[in-house]
């Protein structure tokens, strides 16, 4: 299945996720949400929280603004995690 076909996912994601070997609704699957990210910040590029809950909205399926509270949670926690590493 094409990433572009997923929620959250347009040109401009899809085409980074290509540049991080992500070319695929099946590899995002597989990599989850975290690791994908972590690949496209790996590679140099910019991001942002929106990014990580896109991605988490597109393996779920759903609009990002409609991700749970509780994972929600999680992945600010990772996110801010990685940005402000202790």
């Amino acid at each position: 299945m094409k990433l572009i076909s997923l929620p959250n996912i347009g040109k401009i994601m899809a085409e980074m996720l290509s540049e991080v070997g992500v070319n695929t609704a099946e590899e995002l699957f597989s990599l989850g949400s975290k690791k994908t990210f972590m690949k496209l910040v790996e590679a140099g590029n910019e991001v942002c929280i929106s990014m990580l809950y896109s991605l988490e909205g597109a393996i779920q399926d759903i609009r990002w603004h409609d991700l749970d509270r509780q994972k929600r949670e999680e992945l600010k926690k990772f996110y801010f995690a990685w940005r402000d590493p202790k």
